[in-house]
């Protein structure tokens, strides 16, 4: 992971501003809609339509503001565009806890803290804080008003837990195909030897030592042939079984890559995010409708990026390429300064760190000296030629360092990467449950 954090994040510099920046802060002034409370959304949820998907970002995993702020956009979407599920970037497992719990399924935990629980893979911060526990919260009891099978889902599309993956896929056969569970072991016995340490085997592949491509897609490939049985059986227990499987597919695919230090890892996670986003739309009457919550390094278009230009694909580009346009919608996010919860490299302890005023012309900047404070923008026609010209837009991941802010800036085309925006002056970090 750390290698593929510095090959992304190498490329993300602030490029020269030829834009007109008085054109640009005029409309900026004249196209804000002042955002204070989810009725001020109005705008945003009048320019989704009858778009199929909602993608809603984030500029950091650790802001409390962009997490309240795409609950009450997903609520809203929920309630008035008969959306379906939320799919976050996180992992299947422990979000198909929270996806038990707000349907009341059976095995579902007791509480809502119980549940959050499950994400203590790092970063646990991401999933088990206040905000998240508020929207579970609201989601439960939206639930238990409706019919079953009208019951709203909450999924992760990620696959960094692919060892839980393994093992729920394990348990699968174990408990009702019992006929099946030795293969199904010894296939992914060649991955439990590396004891949940992706990297281990990444360097093994590489070095020629180990290869565990076949047998994690033996098990795909078990699932697929049995589908008829098995969903006749529980068609939800086997689609939550297909989904770590092929979790694991994927995960070893971008871990097999990882080392090569090319686009390719981060394509194979990327194309795992969009391919769980149109099954579970599948899943639900065949065209759910879905709101997704990643970075905004996923959902924005990788074109209006120099991304795309590095063979690098992402969740906006993969579903415009797919459904077009006209059934996808983009939500980006931003700040001019505050605070925010990371950590200074993978694995090391949670931090609350400040986040210092935005670069000189970069987006950020350019809100601020517009006199921009919380507002919402909905890009349409009117937008100006000024804002064609590439400008840097703030990405902090999981790992952050304040004092490399450099190396954080996107060149952006921002109307060509979002439908919309969110502009929030000053941001806090998420409230963490441990």
């Amino acid at each position: 992971m750390k290698s593929l954090t510095i090959f992304l994040f190498f490329f993300f510099i602030v490029l020269p501003v030829m834009a007109n920046d008085d054109e640009i802060i005029e409309y900026l002034q004249n196209a804000a809609h002042t955002l204070e409370y989810p009725a001020d959304l109005d705008p945003l949820i009048d320019a989704t339509g009858n778009r199929q998907f909602v993608l809603l970002g984030e500029a950091s995993h650790g802001t409390s503001e962009y997490y309240t702020w795409r609950a009450e956009i997903s609520k809203r979407l929920i309630q008035e565009k008969d959306f379906r599920f939320i799919a976050v970037e996180g992992d299947w497992t422990s979000a198909y806890e929270v996806t038990k719990y707000i349907k009341d399924l059976p095995g579902a935990s007791g509480n809502v803290d119980e549940v959050l629980a499950n994400f203590d893979r790092w970063p646990p911060w991401m999933w088990n804080n206040q905000e998240v526990k508020e929207l579970v919260k609201w989601l439960r009891a939206y639930n238990m008003n409706l019919p079953e099978d009208e019951r709203v889902g909450f999924y992760g599309i990620d696959v960094y837990g692919m060892w839980d993956s393994m093992h729920s896929v394990v348990e699968y056969f174990d408990t009702y195909y019992n006929e099946y569970a030795e293969q199904v072991h010894q296939a992914y016995d060649c991955m439990f030897a590396f004891d949940d340490n992706p990297q281990a085997y990444a360097a093994a592949v590489y070095q020629g030592r180990a290869d565990c491509q076949n047998e994690v897609e033996e098990v795909v490939s078990l699932l697929r042939e049995n589908k008829e049985r098995f969903r006749a059986d529980d068609e939800r227990q086997y689609f939550n079984a297909k989904q770590n499987a092929l979790v694991v597919k994927h995960a070893e695919l971008h871990y097999r890559a990882m080392p090569e230090r090319g686009p390719d890892s981060w394509n194979h996670r990327v194309r795992n995010f969009k391919n769980t986003i149109v099954r579970l739309s599948e899943f639900y009457d065949g065209n759910g409708k879905g709101v997704v919550w990643a970075h905004n390094t996923h959902v924005g278009d990788a074109r209006a990026t120099p991304m795309a230009n590095q063979g690098m694909e992402n969740i906006g580009y993969l579903m415009r390429d797919r459904f077009g346009l006209q059934n996808v919608f983009i939500v980006g996010f931003g700040t001019h300064r505050g605070r925010v919860l990371a950590g200074s490299e993978w694995g090391a302890p949670m931090e609350d760190m400040e986040v210092p005023e935005a670069m000189s012309n970069s987006f950020g900047d350019l809100f601020y000296r517009a006199g921009i404070s919380n507002a919402l923008f909905v890009f349409d026609a009117d937008v100006p030629e000024a804002l064609s010209e590439p400008r840097g837009h703030r990405a902090k991941g999981v790992v952050y360092n304040p004092l490399q802010e450099r190396g954080n800036y996107v060149p952006t085309v921002l109307p060509d990467r979002y439908n919309a925006f969110i502009f929030i002056e000053e941001t806090g970090p998420l409230t963490p449950l441990f």
